[in-house]
């Protein structure tokens, strides 16, 4: 039953990929992501069921659309394997009895995954575009809402915290939307504090703390090494803000140390 389960949950997690590539796609573009057929981005030909299984479409394609046989990026075939991984792990990682389905680490588990989806949509949009999306935020902050409630009635946790988080959210939103009417192109700075309040209802302090800690190592290495290809090159260049996708490494972070945590202490 559990290898069964394992099996399950990596393929849950590859077809999630495969919408998560779609998501990030679409949503800057304020597409519909749940109604319009899925197509090729560079022919528009509408893709049949045989090019859309996850993993297996990319390797009997050979990376190529079938239609306008135009190179498919390998980083949608390498996010459907890496999120097939992390369904997997994090399942794996509450050690549940599958003789017993329903229980509360099988809850926590589907809100975990709900709450990863919010996390790999936004991961991929800031590494893509340098931006959050507001309409995947609000979807994180339902899914917090419903950790809430959970933890609150049936694990009778104190709800006081939840409400100081809520009451930050709702300042941040009313900044962000003030700033958005006066068009200044200040908001990311906003948005970001609006993903560390969702990382924090979901994931507590202490993993909410390891993961700004370990964000903040990660953008000093990479300024380090921007740096240092810079004085490689030796071309002497105007200074340009360089742009780095927070929200991406905060999410990947998270999710790292939500998997470990739960490793540890189930």
């Amino acid at each position: 039953m559990e290898y069964i389960m394992d099996v399950i949950f990596f393929i849950m997690g590859a077809f999630f990929g495969s919408f998560f590539t779609l998501a990030v796609y679409r949503i800057p573009l304020k597409k519909d992501i749940t109604h319009e057929h899925s197509y090729c981005p560079n022919c528009n030909h509408k893709l049949a069921i045989l090019d859309l299984i996850p993993i297996f479409s990319y390797i009997f394609l050979r990376g190529k659309c079938r239609y306008c046989k135009q190179k498919i990026r390998i980083r949608y075939f390498l996010l459907e394997i890496l999120s097939g991984i992390v369904f997997l792990l994090y399942a794996k990682s509450f050690s549940i009895n599958w003789n017993y389905i329903f229980t509360e680490k099988t809850v926590l588990l589907m809100l975990g995954l709900l709450y990863f989806c919010a996390l790999f949509i936004i991961a991929g949009i800031d590494k893509e575009k340098k931006q959050i999306q507001k309409s995947v935020l609000g979807y994180g902050l339902i899914i917090d809402m419903i950790y809430i409630i959970y933890v609150c009635v049936f694990e009778q946790k104190n709800i006081y915290g939840y409400v100081i988080y809520l009451i930050l959210m709702t300042l941040f939103v009313l900044i962000d939307t003030c700033i958005l009417k006066r068009k200044l192109d200040t908001n990311y700075t906003i948005q970001i504090l609006e993903l560390l309040v969702i990382i924090a209802i979901f994931s507590g302090e202490i993993i909410s703390y390891y993961t700004i800690l370990f964000t903040l190592i990660w953008i000093a290495i990479t300024c380090l090494i921007n740096c240092i290809k810079r004085k490689k090159n030796k071309v002497v260049q105007k200074q340009e803000k360089i742009k780095l996708p927070i929200g991406y490494y905060l999410c990947v972070i998270n999710i790292i140390f939500l998997i470990i945590n739960n490793f540890l202490i189930y």
